[in-house]
């Protein structure tokens, strides 16, 4: 679906960084708006979400090959992967010098995470990173320097869920879905229907408890 207007919650002067996680908690995020932020920082919450459930990842016999030559690893190059994702001849490109730094601070104080995707050379070629609320992630951004590293990336981040949460009880926040994400697994579920989601997460339920009833 995208971005859309109505998407748009709430608008501040400027990023805080003390507001980000209960921002997250309460379903929102940031990105700033105008020229790096010229207009302030606007916090987002669309009103149809993209998610990865537990057991809805897509992985293709492609991404399965592709991936024999990758090594993944959990929050090991965090710098490196906000570096690569902040690129700004990236199309589309929205993390600000304002932002990577909130975004670097979080990371020294262990809210912000990476998966780092390297080749056999010891080559960083992808990677994600996000705010790691325990049982939910919430994805902020992915690249690629070679063929499926960011898809390889996503697979790294649910076999982490998959390890540190019990079965079914995490829930990836994709934000926006596209036709990218799609193809990985990622579904739409309304805006309320996400906010109760997270709020049983954070009490530790089953989010297909949520989703089935």
């Amino acid at each position: 679906m995208g971005m859309q207007p109505a998407d748009l919650a709430a608008v501040s002067p400027q990023l805080e960084i003390g507001r980000i996680v209960s921002a997250y908690r309460a379903g929102l995020f940031p990105m700033e708006l105008g020229d790096a932020g010229s207009d302030g920082c606007g916090w987002w919450s669309p009103k149809t979400r993209g998610v990865l459930l537990p057991g809805e990842l897509k992985v293709s016999k492609s991404l399965r090959k592709s991936m024999r030559g990758m090594r993944i690893t959990w929050n090991e190059a965090f710098d490196d992967v906000l570096v690569g994702c902040a690129d700004p001849s990236r199309p589309g490109a929205w993390i600000t010098d304002d932002i990577k730094a909130v975004y670097t601070e979080l990371a020294r104080t262990g809210w912000m995470k990476s998966v780092d995707v390297w080749d056999r050379d010891g080559e960083l070629i992808g990677g994600l990173f996000g705010l790691d609320l325990g049982s939910i992630f919430a994805g902020e951004s992915m690249f690629h320097r070679e063929t499926d590293a960011s898809k390889a990336a996503l697979v790294g981040l649910v076999r982490h869920m998959e390890d540190r949460c019990e079965e079914g009880q995490w829930l990836i926040d994709a934000q926006w879905s596209t036709p990218h994400l799609e193809s990985l697994g990622v579904s739409e579920i309304p805006e309320l229907e996400y906010a109760k989601a997270v709020e049983m997460r954070l009490r530790g339920l089953r989010t297909q408890d949520f989703l089935m009833q």
